[in-house]
């Protein structure tokens, strides 16, 4: 599938952004930045001026991590791990990774639709098949992969438990984490934990909720950064990255360090 103009002027962008400058290269007297690759889909991508307020939890990321680590965000509304693939989005991706980097993998919002074999993976067999392809690509790069199960959308009973809503993925890619070595980072249990303590009423204000619109999936500023802080959290309790690498864990965040680039034409 071909690219349109926007995506792929985006695409370089963000590479662009995430040029390796300086890491650890004692050797040759020389240091060049690692960078943080996201692949995943719109709970975690670019927001653009003409979607805001709606936030992807990578455009928050950053504020949690040191400057020596760049983030390239290469997460793409409505996009599966098996559309993801088939458009090219991660060869691309990996043309750009160096040894050190990091990818994140988040898939399984578009995964879950049934009703579109373009994006469908069934969780045990495709969805995992899938998912290794992006683990043996990181890897054949000297990148190191980094599973993350779904946010959780906002979702709640009758009786104000939250609810989860991606079925058997979140366990599929648990499983795939602990067959390939491959940490994981599970944020659909934590993101399910955090919408429960802030209840029905309180989590509205965390999701894309405007006048004219009520969102249960996006987020906006505040929820982007929470997602971010637990991505951040999660990233150092699995000894992905070290305490020099983070920032801010417990900091608030202002919504104003929260900007939408006009869209590339």
């Amino acid at each position: 599938m071909s690219l349109t103009r926007r995506q792929v002027a985006g695409a370089a962008l963000v590479t662009a952004a995430a040029v390796p400058l300086t890491f650890g290269t004692a050797h040759a007297g020389e240091h060049r930045r690692r960078t943080v690759f996201i692949a995943g889909d719109s709970t975690a991508a670019q927001k653009y001026a003409d979607a805001a307020p709606e936030t992807g939890w990578g455009m928050a990321l950053p504020f949690f991590l040191h400057r020596q680590l760049d983030v390239a965000n290469h997460a793409v509304n409505g996009r599966s791990s098996k559309s993801f693939v088939d458009e090219g989005r991660l060869d691309a991706l990996l043309a750009a990774v160096r040894p050190g980097d990091l990818l994140l993998i988040q898939f399984a919002h578009n995964d879950e639709k049934t009703e579109d074999p373009t994006r469908y993976t069934e969780p045990w067999t495709t969805y995992q098949d899938h998912l290794r392809l992006y683990i043996e690509g990181a890897r054949s790069r000297g990148a190191r992969p980094v599973l993350a199960t779904a946010v959780e959308r906002r979702r709640f009973d009758a009786e104000g438990n939250a609810r989860p809503s991606h079925g058997e993925y979140p366990a599929a890619m648990r499983a795939l984490a602990a067959q390939e070595r491959v940490a994981l980072l599970d944020i659909q249990a934590l993101s399910l934990e955090l919408w429960q303590s802030l209840g029905v009423e309180e989590t509205k204000k965390y999701f894309n909720w405007t006048a004219t619109e009520q969102d249960n999936t996006h987020f906006n500023p505040p929820g982007a950064i929470e997602v971010a802080r637990l991505v951040a959290r999660e990233l150092l309790r699995a000894r992905v990255l070290r305490v020099r690498d983070v920032r801010r864990l417990g900091d608030a965040i202002p919504e104003s360090w929260i900007s939408w680039p006009d869209a590339v034409a």
